[in-house]
């Protein structure tokens, strides 16, 4: 039998207490995989939990970006899962609303806090 085909999605959103530093803008320092590495302390379990939790494969770091004159912090991010036929469908819609929850409203996830009109996921 074939493997279900691996679908992505995308993963924007804004920290408002890390500031942005060149170095974060450098995929292989210090700094960017210690952020990374962060993230998905923060992000996967999130998104375990979510509708698409079962097929949910993971997120890729692909950027950090500078926002609010380096004061912030933006986040892109790739996410995959695999497209079952029997799982739930992908929802951006729900996963946005079920993140949101999670965050206490797009506001805070872990020790960092967000812009909560930052959130996109992009299907």
């Amino acid at each position: 039998p074939l493997s279900p085909p691996v679908r992505n999605f995308t993963l924007n959103f804004t920290i408002t207490n890390l500031q942005f530093t060149a170095d974060l803008a450098i995929p292989n320092s210090k700094k960017f995989k210690s952020t990374e590495k962060v993230m998905y302390h923060y992000v996967d379990p999130l998104l375990q939990k979510s509708s698409i939790g079962p097929a949910y494969i993971g997120c890729k770091v692909m950027a950090f970006r500078s926002k609010k004159d380096r004061d912030d912090t933006g986040v892109d991010a790739i996410c995959s899962y695999r497209d079952e036929p029997s799982g739930a469908n992908f929802s951006r819609v729900m996963v946005y609303h079920e993140l949101s929850n999670m965050t206490n409203g797009i506001t805070t996830l872990g020790h960092y806090s967000l812009n909560s009109q930052s959130l996109y996921i992009n299907g």
